[in-house]
């Protein structure tokens, strides 16, 4: 199945990346997340994976090798930890 070339505008000061592992039911998906992830601990242990999976030199969003449902639990612990103000240690990623 071809894959979609369509352009879709992100605001500023959110980034968008594309979630999934090879051979996972329902392929990659795209979310539209805040730059500010990028400097959470949590957020760049996904960065360092996709470093060892796909380099730094990739084409299009940024694609995170990660299964959705895992990245959902981050971007939720991420969201709730901002809103709490609570500093979480770890996260045992299943698949990522």
């Amino acid at each position: 199945m071809p894959e979609e070339k369509k352009k879709t505008k992100v605001k500023k000061g959110s980034l968008a990346v594309r979630v999934g592992l090879e051979g996972e039911e329902g392929g990659f998906q795209k979310f539209v997340i805040p730059i500010s992830y990028l400097y959470h601990p949590l957020f760049k242990r996904l960065l360092e994976k996709a470093q060892d999976v796909y380099g730094f030199h990739t084409t299009g969003p940024l694609k995170l090798p990660c299964s959705v449902d895992d990245f959902l639990h981050v971007r939720w612990l991420i969201e709730r930890e901002s809103q709490h103000h609570h500093h979480l240690n770890s996260f045992p990623f299943h698949t990522c």
